[in-house]
């Protein structure tokens, strides 16, 4: 696999995003607290300039491909991100995690999608090093789950029919009960697990389904893997706090799915028609990634002035994500361990 970058470009990019990761989740941990509305927007605006000022350095250094590259691959990364936060959402309300408890739970939730997204990246390259054909299954993919986002109408799965999440709720000893953001509680002599960390499990699990979504799609974009990591850690940087911000924003973004969906699906048509003119069909059309970044751009401008201006004549078109399953996980705990506090 080429890397392209000098190893030690590597090593002080992957060290920077860790200390800045690491910093976030230690700060989580010790500082446990309800995160407000201008806290979160502060953080939110600094972590959009780093992306921003970045970007600006790689066109400066690498020249215009490469930063219209990381843009259209930041971009796009970012709004399935935001995407993402439905199933935070749903996944939090479900288990009723306290409000002080929540921001370490996304913060580790983010670690885990930065470090699976990474190992698919090496993956993904040296796939595509070796086979330009890969571009077919990418492309095939993305249709596939554009397919998808737009037949489930924006309605997320409920988090309690995960099927790793049942197996741990059945088999592991679980205390209905939060003990103070502790994973792990022993009570009169046994060792039971919180509902923490079953949350846990829930939130790695989908992490994958995430990244299975998101690195197909900014391959369709560049086959740089540096910017690939690089949009991608910036796409999860402050994912945590625009959580908090977004709150209430996010009930009203009622056709991002399809937003999405069309825009997944664009990128797996650029991807199919890249890997056709790769292997002998050179009449095939490329699409060039200004067009991409024009067409992702436009797509999501529309997606949410049509969202917001839709729920605004219309309020009770804003769905409540995790309302359907609220409860369901945590009761099934109380259910199988009566008694237990």
């Amino acid at each position: 696999m080429n890397l392209e970058e000098p190893l030690w470009v590597w090593i002080v990019t992957v060290l920077a995003f860790f200390t800045v990761y690491t910093a976030e989740f230690i700060y989580a941990k010790r500082h446990p607290h309800v995160v407000k509305f201008r806290e979160a927007a502060q953080w939110v605006i600094v972590y959009l300039i780093a992306a921003v000022l970045f970007g600006i350095g790689l066109w400066n250094i690498k020249g215009r491909d490469a930063g219209i590259e990381f843009f259209a691959g930041w971009i796009t990364e970012y709004s399935l991100s935001v995407d993402n936060l439905f199933v935070f959402v749903i996944i939090l309300s479900s288990f009723a995690v306290p409000a002080i408890y929540q921001q370490e739970v996304l913060q580790v939730g983010i670690i885990g999608a930065l470090v699976l997204r990474f190992l698919f990246i090496i993956v993904g390259a040296a796939a595509i090093a070796r086979f330009s054909w890969v571009f077919f299954i990418f492309g095939a993919f993305l249709l596939y789950t554009a397919y998808k986002l737009a037949s489930n109408h924006g309605v997320e799965s409920n988090p309690s029919q995960n099927g790793v999440l049942k197996i741990a709720e059945k088999y592991l000893p679980v205390t209905p009960k939060y003990h103070d953001g502790e994973f792990r509680v022993k009570i009169d002599g046994k060792k039971y697990f919180t509902p923490l960390f079953i949350v846990m499990i829930a939130i790695f699990t989908t992490d994958i389904l995430f990244a299975l979504d998101s690195i197909p799609a900014i391959f369709g974009l560049t086959d740089d893997p540096y910017i690939v990591f690089t949009a991608n850690a910036f796409a999860l940087m402050g994912l945590r706090q625009m959580y908090f911000m977004l709150d209430g924003l996010l009930d009203r973004l009622i056709y991002l799915s399809y937003g999405l969906s069309v825009i997944l699906g664009f990128i797996g048509i650029k991807l199919i028609l890249h890997a056709a003119h790769e292997n002998g069909f050179k009449d095939f059309p490329e699409i060039s990634t200004p067009v991409s970044l024009a067409v992702i751009v436009t797509v999501l401008g529309l997606t949410i002035f049509a969202s917001l201006r839709q729920t605004r004549l219309h309020p009770e078109l804003a769905h409540k994500p995790g309302k359907e399953a609220s409860g369901s996980a945590i009761e099934d705990i109380r259910r199988d361990h009566p008694g237990v506090e």
